[in-house]
């Protein structure tokens, strides 16, 4: 095999490394943006898991996060209207670092 190759190999398999991880940490991310709406809402326990799990399944439905902004922000709209959007977003980048982190360390 010619350095080219190799290098090309190390590319890809870097390319489908980084993107294994970013769809964990978006689900994982999903999974707690979920819990974190699943307690406004007065959820807990099983409850909470799978309003969690809802979440996770909404990003399935088109490419990007706005399914989820819309599925949460209608979610919060039923029930408590004072989260503004802006509140969402920020919860959705910051749970993003912390989904990064907790992949990466395996957890």
């Amino acid at each position: 095999m010619s350095t080219f190759d190799e290098r090309e190999k190390g590319f890809e398999s870097k390319f489908a490394h980084d993107a294994d991880l970013q769809f964990k940490a978006t689900a994982r991310r999903n999974k707690l943006l979920g819990l974190w709406v699943a307690e406004i809402l007065g959820k807990s326990g099983d409850d909470a898991v799978a309003y969690a799990q809802e979440v996770v399944k909404s990003d399935l439905e088109e490419p990007g996060e706005e399914d989820v902004f819309r599925k949460v922000r209608g979610d919060l709209d039923q029930v408590h209207g004072h989260v503004s959007d802006e509140e969402i977003r920020k919860q959705m980048a910051g749970l993003m670092g912390e989904a990064v982190r907790q992949v990466e360390a395996g957890e």
